[in-house]
């Protein structure tokens, strides 16, 4: 048995900083009037940060589970039975073909920036491409983390750097009550991934990387490539026993494999193809099948001209319009072949021999 590594980890905060964290989201001076309250919300807050109840609602497993008798999560639980349902009606003939767009901008008018992302533009023509085809389209607008009050996607805790199968799929990570890391988007974010046929990802490039509210969604769909759906194998977070059923031997299910993806990628100076291409490497590695050349767009809109014009930019480019819009129909075209049974990911029924 390999050895569990530990000593990172800081000691728990005292309570005067506990309490200086809790207080700073009631600084508004209309807090005041209700100080009384808060403080005993605070004790609250503090005992359950001190007991660590992560998870302070729970019910045994049950039948099904590898321990049954072991207390899982209610807010896990329910999340799990809507992926298993979202996963059946998937693979219905008679369900709807459905298409999600992912508009990766961190960019809205609803917030700081105060225009509108060119990224949501381009998923706009997607949008009319996809509907035109009379399938379901389900835009995931990512922007929302800057602009909704209280929308977080929180970051990947990396579970599968210690043991795959401590990585559960959905993630149990999230909520965690003890630690106040609560309304996480990616439990509603997971379902509309498995109810999709075809996913079509846009980003503009940030720095030669995919903006950030894409890559924290990328980091915590790992789950989905290899993810252990029965926490109850590992007692929750267990790191020895996860450790204990990798080496053993695991299977590293590919619970969002056969879905059809394009990707677009946009910037203006930099980047497009390197970001295109970890997008592409990314979608390719967990099972889902490319919808052609043509849904695999990298290009500059503006290239070197000022931000300040760059959404003129956009409007004088008809071509790159033409080529998002392409990128659509490639795709739908690929999840109606993909349904019809005419396109088939080549390599599928091959096994990895070396599988992670």
């Amino acid at each position: 048995m390999t050895t569990v590594r530990k000593g990172q980890a800081g000691p728990k905060l005292p309570r005067a900083q506990f309490r200086e964290r809790f207080l700073q989201a009631f600084f508004d001076p209309a807090y005041q009037a209700e100080s009384a309250a808060i403080e005993r919300l605070e004790a609250i807050a503090w005992d359950a940060y001190r007991q660590g109840r992560k998870a302070p609602v729970t019910a045994p497993a049950g039948p099904g589970f590898a321990d049954p008798t072991y207390e899982l999560s209610v807010e896990w639980r329910a999340t799990r039975d809507r992926l298993i349902e979202a996963q059946r009606r998937w693979g219905e003939r008679a369900t709807a073909s459905r298409v999600l767009l992912v508009c990766g901008s961190s960019r809205n008018d609803g917030t700081c920036p105060g225009e509108m992302s060119k990224t949501w533009r381009l998923t706009q023509l997607a949008r009319e491409v996809v509907e035109q085809a009379g399938m379901e389209c389900d835009v995931l607008d990512l922007s929302l983390l800057t602009s909704e009050y209280d929308r977080h996607i929180h970051p990947c805790k990396g579970c599968v750097a210690t043991a795959m199968p401590l990585c559960h799929w959905p993630c149990s990570c999230y909520p965690n009550h003890a630690e106040r890391q609560t309304g996480d988007w990616m439990n509603e974010i997971y379902e509309r991934w498995v109810s999709a046929h075809g996913v079509l990802v846009l980003t503009p490039v940030y720095w030669y990387q995919a903006a950030s509210p894409l890559k924290l969604m990328m980091d915590r769909l790992v789950c989905a490539d290899g993810g252990n759906p029965d926490p109850t194998s590992t007692h929750g977070k267990k790191p020895e026993e996860a450790k204990a059923l990798e080496l053993k031997g695991w299977d590293y299910p590919k619970h969002l494999a056969g879905r059809a993806y394009g990707v677009v990628v946009h910037g203006d100076v930099g980047g497009v193809e390197a970001v295109r291409r970890a997008l592409c490497d990314w979608l390719d590695w967990m099972g889902l099948v490319d919808a052609g050349a043509q849904a695999r767009l990298d290009r500059f809109i503006g290239y070197y001209e000022p931000y300040a014009s760059s959404h003129d930019a956009l409007d004088a480019d008809t071509e790159v319009q033409t080529e998002v819009r392409n990128a659509a129909h490639a795709l739908v075209t690929a999840v109606k072949d993909l349904r019809a049974g005419r396109l088939r990911q080549p390599d599928a029924r091959l096994s990895r021999p070396r599988p992670k």
